[in-house]
């Protein structure tokens, strides 16, 4: 009988303990480097002129480490090879953007898409064939083994088929066009659906407005630029060097680096 009293009241015991334990430091709010209140990571698809003639001085003068999403095929990418090249050697990201920016022509206001680039046709196999291809490509300009992706057009499904499951060993995290550029929470995060936003036409206050929620959340803010001052899909030069003021003004309360090390350090935290 003073037996089974004992091992109750040793279970009673241990219950109470483990509801009092604080929660293990697994469960710790991630933190940024420097105390910051927010990540934030600028991104630039497509591999275009304005990027390479105004975006990246800028950064460097601000001395950010932005990403630069490029498809391995994209003329200018090689014929301004030396210049991506010496990016990278400044902590520049080149991430992965497929081999020929596939986009899914079937969806609506895919008019543009050339029948030989649409995605829905081509197997789920072969693109991801391509996908490694690419990687495999920029390592020989930037010597990097570890990587990010941003799907071209968002698409990640092959008709009914997800392609982007079977690559996911090949990066540390990749990009979705969905809920905004303001990461809701860093709770159960995926590292594989980070939302983006797409800026185009708008307005220095607009961009910061973006930088600042997510200072409020403690999360981390998102953009995949375009154009800048020119090419397509553009935002002013004016807007963008807006928002690369504020940063720079700010350095507590935002850190500013590319989409690889933010996911390494999500990794590693």
């Amino acid at each position: 009988m003073f037996m089974r009293y004992l091992r109750l009241k040793t279970v009673g015991l241990l219950c109470a303990l483990l509801l009092w334990w604080p929660v293990s430091s697994s469960a710790e709010p991630i933190s940024w480097p420097g105390n910051a209140k927010a990540a934030v990571n600028l991104a630039y698809d497509d591999a275009l002129a304005s990027q390479l003639d105004y975006v990246i001085p800028e950064l460097d003068r601000h001395g950010f480490r932005g990403s630069f999403y490029v498809p391995a095929a994209a003329p200018l990418l090689l014929e301004r090879l030396d210049e991506w090249r010496a990016a990278a050697g400044q902590g520049h990201e080149l991430g992965n953007h497929s081999l020929f920016h596939q986009c899914d022509k079937q969806r609506p206001g895919r008019d543009w898409v050339a029948p030989h680039q649409d995605l829905s046709q081509i197997p789920v196999e072969a693109f991801a064939e391509q996908i490694t291809l690419a990687n495999d490509f920029l390592f020989l300009i930037d010597g990097e083994t570890e990587r990010t992706y941003t799907p071209p057009c968002g698409d990640v499904r092959v008709g009914d088929r997800d392609y982007l499951t079977p690559v996911k060993p090949l990066f540390l995290g990749a990009k979705s066009i969905g809920s905004g550029g303001v990461t809701p929470s860093l709770e159960s995060l995926d590292r594989f659906g980070i939302t983006v936003a797409v800026p185009t036409e708008v307005s220095g206050e607009e961009l910061i407005a973006v930088v600042e929620e997510a200072a409020r959340r403690g999360t981390m803010a998102n953009f995949t630029f375009h154009g800048v001052g020119g090419d397509y899909l553009s935002v002013s030069r004016e807007a963008h060097n807006a928002l690369l003021e504020h940063l720079a003004a700010h350095p507590e309360r935002y850190w500013v680096d590319s989409f690889v090390n933010i996911m390494r350090h999500l990794r590693d935290h």
